[in-house]
């Protein structure tokens, strides 16, 4: 047992975006240590072998090193803005609309991202495959605000870190694409007072370093 939660992250990760949006949105409070890619924690790796971020590890010793994972048990423990309770639909449909995201839409993001790894792939291909993606989203956004009605839900907020993503790779390129509303939708996102909030800069952790608690609203 532990006096309080942990999480390992690094900030421009979507995945660990992913988490600290769920963490941040259930206001639980845990100890955040950013990391450096290329010099992981062995604590860290203790945690989750697979040494990828995110990695959380609650008061009870479990570990949960699954982003998605982690943004439901957050909300289960508190979901004040119903994000798993979406307007239309339900967690089933959100679901299945974040697997495609982290499936196929994650595919063609990283072979468009580094093309350079992916010789054998023809990168226009892939920037076709995304496109259908998130052409399909902007299609949802067209009469509504958000991607499961008029409210915020969980699809919204695991789903936009990887939007962002891709858009980073060339955003005069995807500024200029038949998709106003998802433009209009990822903007808002990006310069909610969550978004910067979860994206504030810390050195990375170590050893002995005094606690840094997340998010800041619940600190002691």
């Amino acid at each position: 047992m532990y006096d309080y939660h942990l999480l390992y992250s690094f900030r421009r990760c979507p995945y660990a975006m992913r988490a600290r949006l769920g963490i941040s949105s259930a206001s639980i409070k845990v100890e955040l240590r950013e990391i450096v890619l290329r010099n992981k924690p062995g604590h860290m790796i203790e945690l989750s072998p697979k040494a990828t971020v995110p990695v959380l590890r609650l008061k009870t010793g479990q570990v949960i090193d699954e982003s998605l994972d982690i943004a439901i048990w957050a909300l289960r423990q508190n979901d004040p803005q119903n994000l798993l309770t979406p307007q239309d639909g339900s967690l089933k449909d959100m679901l299945e609309m974040i697997k495609e995201n982290d499936g196929p839409f994650k595919h063609h993001l990283d072979r468009t991202k580094y093309a350079v790894r992916y010789p054998e792939d023809n990168k226009e291909d892939h920037i076709k495959g995304a496109s259908g993606f998130l052409l399909k989203l902007n299609n949802r956004l067209s009469s509504q605000k958000f991607l499961f009605g008029n409210q915020r839900s969980l699809a919204d907020i695991t789903i936009a870190p990887f939007v962002r993503q891709f858009a980073n790779i060339d955003r005069s390129w995807f500024d200029a694409q038949p998709w106003p509303h998802l433009i209009k939708w990822l903007n808002e996102f990006l310069e909610s007072e969550q978004f910067l909030s979860i994206m504030e800069k810390y050195a990375p952790w170590q050893e002995g370093d005094e606690i840094i608690w997340f998010p800041k609203s619940t600190q002691c």
